[in-house]
């Protein structure tokens, strides 16, 4: 009999399980729940005024399930059920409007549900409809909306809890999704205080589970094969870990080098909220920024994605934002675009640059995200700044620099 609890502590043990490395650790995770939430609304008045296609490349779905597959810890296999496949014609919410309506519906009543019957009630209602091949995949959006009530649902948290809970659910059925999610919400109210309310812990569990790298008392004995796999896995997690630690150190280095071109240029710099504390070449970025973003004329939503920017020029004693700066890692590209935007879209007369900041080998990527229909359509002007560019002239635009406009210099144009 496997013994739960030791199993959710040997989980939360472990520095390089997903729980410590996406769940707890995490802050790309946290910043993803606001941009999918405001991806979601964009696909639901895509369908309602017509606008949303006919294929998913391209597409403001697209764009969301882009955003969680950043989550690459457990979501990067999560846009592939959406893919639109001519052959079988699937999943069926491109080409036939009826089932198109209905699934902008079912996004618009779990974006304003405060209920967990009202959210049961609409998945219910969306499989009874038999969409083909719209299944419980869809849950991993949902998951962004109300993680404390849906779990997030992909094959490796499928096999993580048949082994975990002896159960034998099946991987494309709604049916399946929602006796899971009981058994999960038990298990998880149960052990509430060595996991979390929010249903990303135990979800993260499953997944180490369901991916071998987290073995159970009481599974079948490995032969050799199998042995050689785990190892092979646990030591591809570990390199995972190692560059993830690699990357948070550049964007630290490249938040560092913005805050201190903003001081020198003359404005008040202001980095994301929860970035506060970080310090790079033990100068801490709470001495060279001001305490916190000043309150705007915007809504609550809008305010807290703006927040989240990795860095904001401001003019001088103002709440005026001059530009602001996106800083790319791995997982974080389209979210960061998405704030960007909406920081556009909310003060079109008073912002004058905006930039991705973004290592030299992802610069194929950004330029084409950046020419991307859906983000062309927001009328956006989004330059982009390469990291070796950045770093090389940064004490030069100190010195030499009259304003926002000497990032020019180093800034390109997809």
């Amino acid at each position: 009999m496997t013994d739960l609890l030791n199993v959710v502590r040997q989980y939360k043990q472990d520095s390089e399980s997903v729980y410590n490395t996406w769940f707890i650790n995490n802050e790309d995770r946290l910043k993803a729940f606001r941009s999918i939430r405001r991806g979601v609304l964009n696909v639901i008045q895509d369908i309602k005024t017509g606008s949303f296609g006919n294929d998913f490349k391209g597409s403001s779905l697209e764009f969301v399930l882009s955003c969680i597959t950043e989550q690459k810890q457990v979501f990067e296999g999560a846009a592939h059920p959406f893919y639109w496949k001519p052959k079988l014609r699937i999943p069926d919410i491109y080409e036939t409007e009826a089932n198109k309506v209905a699934f902008g519906q079912f996004l618009e009543s779990c974006v304003n549900a405060t209920k967990e019957e009202q959210l049961v009630k609409e998945i219910i209602k969306l499989s009874s409809r038999n969409i083909k091949g719209l299944g419980p995949s869809v849950a991993n959006i949902l998951y962004f909306l109300h993680p404390t009530i849906l779990p997030p649902f992909n094959t490796a948290i499928v096999n993580g809890f048949n082994l975990l809970f002896n159960e034998k659910q099946k991987l494309g059925s709604w049916e399946s999704y929602l006796k899971m999610r009981e058994v999960i919400l038990q298990f998880n109210a149960q052990n509430r205080n060595e996991l979390s309310n929010d249903l990303g812990a135990i979800a993260g569990l499953l997944f180490e589970i369901g991916a071998n790298k987290l073995l159970i008392e009481g599974a079948s004995a490995l032969d050799e094969t199998q042995k050689t796999k785990i190892e092979k896995l646990l030591k591809k997690r570990h390199a995972e870990v190692l560059s993830e630690q690699q990357e948070e150190n550049l964007h630290t280095e490249m938040q560092y080098h913005l805050i201190k071109i903003g001081h020198a240029l003359g404005y008040d710099a202001v980095v994301a909220s929860n970035d506060r504390s970080k310090a790079y070449c033990d100068t801490k970025f709470s001495f060279l920024c001001i305490p916190c973003l000043p309150k705007m004329e915007t809504d609550r939503d809008t305010f807290n994605t703006i927040s989240l920017i990795d860095v904001l020029w401001l003019e001088k004693g103002t709440n005026r934002v001059i530009s602001a700066f996106e800083v790319e890692k791995s997982t974080s590209i389209y979210s960061g675009i998405l704030r960007l935007s909406d920081l556009a879209v909310s003060f079109p007369h008073d912002l004058r640059t905006l930039f991705l900041v973004a290592p030299n080998q992802r610069e194929k990527e950004v330029v084409l995200q950046l020419k991307r229909p859906s983000i062309k359509q927001q009328n956006v002007s989004i330059q982009y700044i390469l990291f070796s560019e950045l770093r090389q002239h940064c004490d030069a635009i100190c010195k030499f620099g009259a304003d926002h406009s000497a990032m020019a210099k180093i800034a390109k144009i997809a």
